[in-house]
């Protein structure tokens, strides 16, 4: 009788990649002509990215330059969570981008639903802000990842600690 294989889907977010990320944007927007005369910035705090500039428009430039930073050092765009364009002090603008850690409730339900629907010989089980996947075949867990990279959730997923025994 096979023993059993799982493996473990989840959401996180590499911070060191972000923090590199953001100083490499810090220094573009720094070195960028137009980003420098609308007082253009970002910074880390925390776990969130603050941009700053002098209006709206010069906000969403910087935001594209940390973007493409991000996806440079594979961070996904679908782990951030951009927040709206607020008016700040002296008649400046910002903007604050957070990150999603975890794969939330309703992204969990809709994933063990997916995996229920295939009819494989696997079990999906919610625990916390991730989830196990278990089956006694290989070949069927392998199944199960493939079909969920094709899935569109609204969070990027990781497949981690496979199990064989």
């Amino acid at each position: 009788m096979a023993a059993d294989n799982s493996f473990d889907i989840v959401s996180t977010v590499d911070f060191q990649e972000v923090r590199n990320a953001v100083d490499q944007a810090a220094r573009e927007i720094t070195s960028r002509y137009d980003l420098k005369k609308a007082q253009a910035g970002v910074a880390l705090e925390g776990e969130e990215i603050h941009l700053r500039a002098n209006d709206d428009f010069n906000v969403s430039q910087a935001l594209e330059v940390v973007k493409s930073k991000l996806v440079r050092r594979k961070i996904h765009l679908k782990s951030c969570r951009f927040g709206e364009v607020e008016p700040a002090a002296g008649g400046t603008a910002r903007q604050t981008v957070t990150f999603q850690q975890g794969i939330p409730t309703e992204t969990s339900k809709k994933i063990v639903a997916e995996i229920k629907r295939l009819k494989l010989k696997v079990q999906a089980s919610i625990q916390g802000d991730s989830l196990r996947i278990s089956g006694k075949k290989r070949d069927q867990l392998q199944e199960v990842i493939a079909h969920l990279k094709e899935m569109d959730l609204d969070v990027p997923l990781n497949f981690t600690n496979y199990r064989s025994s």
